[in-house]
């Protein structure tokens, strides 16, 4: 593979070559590390910046709903919008059904759309281990705006801060968790909470919703990074399409207010730190997969099982063996 020719295809906005770009990035094979590394290191010149947002929320919330509504709207004002959707993965085989395309199937045929659905393969947080890379890679490709949507697991889905500039947070109407607001982890992180299905029946249980929200938020700490009255909590409906501009002028608010206060420059300064940290944590991990490594930990294992010996102990023999190297 020609690596510079493909970051010069993905540059030049070559969907099949940003597809090939992101499957490079997210193979688990040694050569194929080494060229991804590469091909980020070509990519990271282009200096192109989108507009990130990462998107959590429980299943059944309605995130692809609200992400094919939002995306098509932004596209009829001239913008270009990737999704990067992660999907639960099997325990047993690894895999996904990722289904993403079929939820968002007006979205999927658009011109200025790219959808890339990808298995979240046992990773906590909500994404996937190569998200931050396939959404630099996007980045770099011209899209205007990057949605991050993670598997959907609850409080603790906060990695997914790390790799975006905004993080919303969707919620239901009437989910019997409205006073779970004053608890911190997720909450902390949200910048704009949107109360979906507004709609219908829902609707006044929505507007009580995102009113017992707002209200929670006022009791968490301000945050230097935000200006008055954020985060803040909204009321949308996808299907209705109603609050999608709304939520779309506070989210650009906050975005440009950060800019000309420093603050969006120094978030992205940080998140390159942890995940430099991140990838470091990852390599030595991986140290304990090959021989003779891996056999020393299976048997150590053994006879931990058997009682021969404590964790701890065990732990201390594998830990002094790798720095021996």
């Amino acid at each position: 593979m020609d690596i510079k020719e493909l970051a010069e295809q993905v540059i030049a906005g070559n969907r099949r070559a940003l597809a090939r770009a992101i499957t490079l990035v997210e193979s688990a094979r040694a050569d194929h590390r080494a060229q991804a590394i590469e091909l980020m290191e070509v990519i990271g010149k282009s200096g192109r910046q989108a507009l990130r947002l990462g998107l959590s929320g429980t299943p059944g919330v309605g995130k692809s709903t609200f992400i094919e509504s939002f995306g098509m709207m932004l596209i009829k004002e001239g913008l270009k919008v990737a999704v990067l959707a992660v999907d639960p993965s099997s325990s047993r085989s690894g895999g996904s059904i990722l289904g993403d395309k079929t939820r968002m199937e007006m979205l999927s045929r658009e011109r200025d759309a790219f959808i890339r659905p990808s298995p979240s393969q046992s990773e906590l947080g909500g994404v996937a281990r190569r998200t931050r890379e396939a959404v630099a890679l996007c980045e770099a490709a011209g899209y205007d705006l990057i949605l991050i949507e993670t598997v959907g697991v609850g409080q603790s889905e906060t990695v997914v801060s790390e790799m975006s500039d905004l993080f919303l947070l969707l919620l239901a109407p009437a989910g019997g968790d409205e006073l779970q607001g004053v608890k911190r982890g997720i909450m902390e992180m949200a910048d704009l909470i949107l109360v979906n299905k507004a709609d219908g029946d829902l609707k006044p249980a929505a507007q009580r919703t995102c009113a017992d929200y707002a209200g929670a938020l006022r009791l968490i700490r301000k945050r230097p990074q935000d200006p008055q009255d954020f985060p803040k909590a909204m009321t949308v409906s996808a299907i209705e399409e109603k609050g999608l501009r709304e939520a779309w002028g506070e989210m650009t608010t906050l975005a440009d207010w950060r800019r000309e206060n420093g603050f969006f420059d120094k978030r992205r300064s940080e998140q390159a730190e942890y995940w430099f940290g991140q990838d470091i944590r990852h390599g030595l991990l991986s140290q304990l997969e090959r021989e003779p490594l891996k056999s020393m930990i299976l048997g150590l294992a053994q006879k931990v099982a058997q009682g021969e010996i404590t964790p701890g102990h065990a732990a201390a023999d594998v830990l002094e063996a790798l720095q021996r190297g």
